[in-house]
């Protein structure tokens, strides 16, 4: 082991651009995609100039990671793929008469991450993509990401609850299969922060309704995973939340810890009654510790003090680069401040060891270039007095000085 920090990020993303996703597209599709990419507009500054070229550019993200002193990386989709009506992780579910092209979308970009990540196979673990609107086409996904080694695993779609054409919500047994299928092959599942917002229709308080209120949606599917008993019935399946924070967790944890217990002595919560059927065996903080993680990306103050009140060993750190609002390119600046005065086996820990441990990193693979682009230990505990002078305020959390 060196004196330098080996750091994986377990939250950034990629995409392909269009001309690659029309290479990786099955070819029945491809005369479809030329009429739906000529009707295209591109509604982010980030992906009409150079920066989109940090989505699929070895050169340049290899170089952009690397000066920042990320080694290891867990990619989440970016852009947008065919037949998408608008950013991949904010577009709702498909609807019928969408499914079948949409699907084929996300097939090329499955296809396209693989090759991707095989460039640098010990640097990148890709998260594959699937959709809920048909088991047997989910199951099939599922089953080709594991077997072509996309070891990020699969990225749960967040269903918004005015997308009432998907009959089956995570919580039905309808999806047991897909539960079992992934607890038996090792397949993480993801769910990614700021997905399963409804749509809040063309009104001026639209934007901060999102603002408002993703933080609830994203929420969602670890709350009807634990509370419909999957994580019960599946104690091995590996459930990660990414880029969601962690000050949410130890008071929703405490409430439904005192719900579950309430219900399992009593069979009631005040005028409520509840079945056999309702009573967990465990609590939500057992549940959670058991079977969840958490993907830190650019944490604040109140997110670390969340990870060292629940246990560093389910929480991984993370920069959401490219984004804007992630910790790149001033990750040194943003560890100097918020954790300078961690031990360097707790940060080892939460800066590589757990995102080894869930996505299958080898540490030894990547200690070569840790050891010449990691930060040092001395470095990090050099408390951060003044921010850099270019940085963007959303790019070093908390307090200086």
């Amino acid at each position: 082991m060196t004196d330098r920090y080996t750091i994986i990020s377990a939250d950034t993303h990629a995409g392909g651009s269009h001309a690659q996703y029309r290479e990786y597209l099955d070819p029945q599709y491809r005369e479809d995609f030329d009429a739906w990419r000529s009707k295209y507009r591109n509604p982010f500054k980030d992906l009409g100039d150079d920066r989109r070229l940090r989505n699929w550019d070895n050169e340049m993200r290899c170089g952009q990671q690397l000066r920042d002193g990320v080694v290891g990386e867990v990619i989440f989709p970016n852009t947008i793929p065919p037949f998408f009506p608008s950013f991949v992780l904010a577009a709702p579910p498909p609807k019928p008469d969408e499914y079948e092209h949409r699907l084929a979308g996300i097939r090329a970009h499955n296809r396209w991450l693989l090759d991707f990540c095989s460039d640098y196979p010990a640097q990148r673990a890709g998260v594959g993509q699937i959709f809920t609107n048909d088991l047997e086409d989910t199951l099939a996904d599922a089953k080709w990401i594991a077997e072509h080694g996309l070891r990020g695993g699969i990225l749960l779609p967040n269903i918004p609850p005015d997308a009432t054409w998907i009959e089956h919500q995570v919580y039905d047994p309808y999806w047991e299969p897909l539960w079992s299928f992934c607890e038996d092959a090792g397949v993480t599942v993801n769910i990614h922060g700021g997905t399963g917002v409804p749509d809040f229709g063309k009104v001026p308080a639209a934007a901060l309704l999102y603002i408002g209120e993703f933080h609830y949606y994203s929420q969602r599917p670890f709350l009807h995973l634990l509370l419909s008993g999957v994580f019960e019935r599946h104690p091995r399946l590996q459930f990660v939340m990414t880029e969601m924070g962690a000050s949410w967790l130890p008071p929703v944890l405490t409430r439904l810890d005192q719900a579950i217990v309430r219900i399992r002595e009593t069979g009631q919560t005040g005028e409520l009654r509840y079945g056999k059927e309702s009573i967990l065996p465990l609590t939500a903080t057992e549940y959670f510790q058991r079977n969840c993680w958490v993907a830190v990306s650019s944490p604040k103050a109140p997110d670390v003090e969340a990870v060292r009140h629940l246990g560093l060993e389910r929480f991984m750190w993370g920069s959401d680069y490219p984004h804007d609002e992630g910790t790149a390119p001033f990750t040194r600046e943003h560890l100097r401040q918020l954790f300078d005065d961690w031990s360097e086996e707790e940060l080892r820990g939460f800066l590589a060891g757990g995102a080894s441990r869930v996505y299958d990193f080898d540490l030894g693979a990547l200690e070569p270039l840790a050891a010449e682009w990691g930060p040092t230990v001395a470095e990090i505990r050099d408390p951060l007095m003044s921010l850099p002078e270019d940085a963007n305020e959303a790019l070093v959390r908390g307090p200086v000085g």
